[in-house]
């Protein structure tokens, strides 16, 4: 079986100490490929070092995420991701989106550089992956009111509700990023994913974040793609090969891997 796990920070800091090790171990998993995504400029080139060590596997996005924004930084960010976008070597343009969870008072800011990346995915063609925390019905009016048939995206780390699932879907090239939460307990998601159809899912793990069960807690790794998987597979009562077999065509198509 082969996964892709389309959403992971292997440039963090955390993995310091076993970056090689780690990414060896998701691809002898068989996460065959892992997509980066970026989060301002001071994380770029680090990015890029890990892609040029794993130059068959690692992949990265170009953006700016929606906690990194503020009025003094903006110009000079997305002056970075329009030069960076320029040179043709990325496959998406994220982590991009609206984060209401730790302040909500840069709101109008945030909504500025999201629409602005859209822009920018629509005038290179790239597909979107999209952070929303607290803030999913500020962040799909937005895609709704720009979508046209050069948008394409990925809504990172879905936590919502079968109806939020719908309007995702009737975007029509957009998928649901499903990771780790779908393992926790209370978190009502797998009760959403039971009525999903596959076909709208491809896997993440946001490691560093959001390890599933049993690691919760615990740094998170690419190669725990596999329980995300096995966990879908239980909610949707389906074998585990569909879920790899199926989740990474939807990867491959919406990214152009």
């Amino acid at each position: 079986m082969q996964f892709i796990d389309t959403h992971s920070h292997l440039y963090s800091s955390q993995f310091d100490e076993d970056r090689t090790q780690a990414i060896n171990d998701a691809i002898s998993a068989g996460v065959s490929t892992i997509l980066l995504p970026n989060i301002s400029s001071e994380y770029t080139k680090g990015m890029l070092e890990v892609c040029g060590e794993f130059p068959e596997n690692c992949f990265p996005m170009m953006g700016l995420h929606p906690c990194d924004v503020n009025e003094d930084n903006i110009e000079g960010e997305l002056l970075h991701l329009e030069q960076e976008l320029a040179k043709g070597k990325y496959i998406a343009v994220g982590e991009i989106g609206l984060d209401l969870y730790w302040d909500k008072t840069k709101l109008e800011i945030q909504k500025k550089a999201f629409i602005h990346q859209i822009e920018l995915a629509k005038k290179y063609k790239l597909p979107i992956a999209i952070h929303v925390r607290d803030s999913f019905a500020e962040a799909i009016e937005i895609i709704e009111k720009l979508n046209d048939e050069s948008l394409s995206g990925v809504f990172h780390c879905f936590t919502g509700r079968v109806e939020d699932a719908q309007r995702v879907i009737n975007l029509g090239d957009f998928y649901l990023g499903i990771g780790g939460v779908l393992t926790f307990k209370n978190s009502g998601l797998d009760k959403t994913i039971a009525k999903i159809e596959l076909q709208n899912l491809i896997l993440e793990t946001d490691a560093p974040y959001l390890a599933p069960a049993p690691f919760r807690g615990k740094r998170n790794e690419s190669k725990y793609i596999v329980n995300i998987a096995e966990k879908i597979a239980e909610v949707q009562q389906i074998d585990i090969e569909d879920v790899a077999r199926i989740t990474t065509l939807n990867a491959k198509k919406l990214f152009g891997l």
